[in-house]
């Protein structure tokens, strides 16, 4: 082996860690050729995960190196939001696990090779501007110099950002993610069609410590009415403490009647149509 390809494998095994993923443009920006990545390949010191995808061996890939990769060395503006935020975080048990999805936020689509990798989940994407035009996560939100000992979460004011750093595996490498408060506003924006009432009336029935102050700073800020309507709906039903110390008065609702469900029943409180049996699950 001669020393320059000696000083580019020592490089790669400092700069890429084992298990996560990197493009072959990613390696082609810092020199290693079309030729010197099916070298490694047929080596084994890469494996290729799908076209133009590669990373050093460890064990099977997961949707979180995944996701890791994207935040902390593919430059990729997506959080983890929504029901996957919340069951990551302990919250989601009473939403249905059939289907195998990870949802992740951000300002533009992630690579479309992440549908093809070898994985047992889906990824599903929402574009974040839909409920928050002045969300900050227009850039990659973590690197792998993060600590997990001094830091817990992301952006240069964490509450207005609604975002949370976890260290996950066995390196702590951080994945970040919607909180709880942010999360529960994106799982309703998926209601009708793509969640079920009683399954998120029963979640958050069991929201019972979210932080007001970051609920005011996301509510305010959030531009979908049916979502805002539907929170403060559910929040109601539920009585939950925190709901006294929001000030719903700075908090757009809009005007006029929404219809949620077919058929439902209206709410004249907050003029939204949900399911008449609703309350008979509860």
């Amino acid at each position: 082996m001669t020393e320059q390809n000696r000083t580019k494998l020592i490089w790669l095994e400092r700069h890429l860690p084992e298990g996560l993923l990197v493009t072959a443009a990613w390696l082609s920006r810092y020199g290693y050729s079309s030729a010197l990545r099916t070298h490694y390949v047929a080596t084994g010191r890469l494996e290729q995960s799908a076209r133009g995808v590669f990373r050093r061996p460890r064990g099977s890939l997961s949707w979180e190196q995944v996701v890791i990769s994207l935040q902390a060395l593919l430059d990729t503006p997506v959080v983890v939001g929504g029901r996957t935020a919340l069951e990551i975080q302990g919250y989601a048990h009473f939403l249905s696990r059939e289907r195998r999805a990870v949802h992740l936020y951000g300002d533009r689509a992630p690579p479309s090779w992440l549908h093809k990798l070898p994985l047992g989940v889906r990824f599903v994407f929402r574009r974040n501007v839909r409920l928050y035009p002045n969300d900050p996560v227009t850039r990659g939100v973590t690197s792998l110099s993060w600590s997990a000992e001094t830091q817990g979460e992301a952006g240069d004011d964490p509450l207005q950002a609604g975002l949370t750093i976890r260290p996950w595996g066995h390196w702590d490498w951080p994945l970040a993610l919607s909180t709880p408060e942010r999360a529960i506003l994106e799982l309703l924006d998926e209601l009708p069609d793509r969640e079920s009432f009683h399954q998120v009336d029963r979640l958050m029935e069991g929201l019972v410590n979210l932080s007001p102050r970051r609920l005011q700073v996301l509510l305010e800020d959030c531009r979908s009415v049916k979502v805002k309507r539907l929170f403060f709906f559910l929040a109601d039903r539920h009585g939950h403490a925190w709901l006294k110390r929001v000030e719903r008065a700075r908090i757009d609702l809009g005007r006029g009647k929404r219809m949620l469900v077919r058929g439902g029943r209206l709410d004249k409180a907050y003029g939204i149509t949900v399911p008449a049996d609703l309350d008979a699950v509860q």
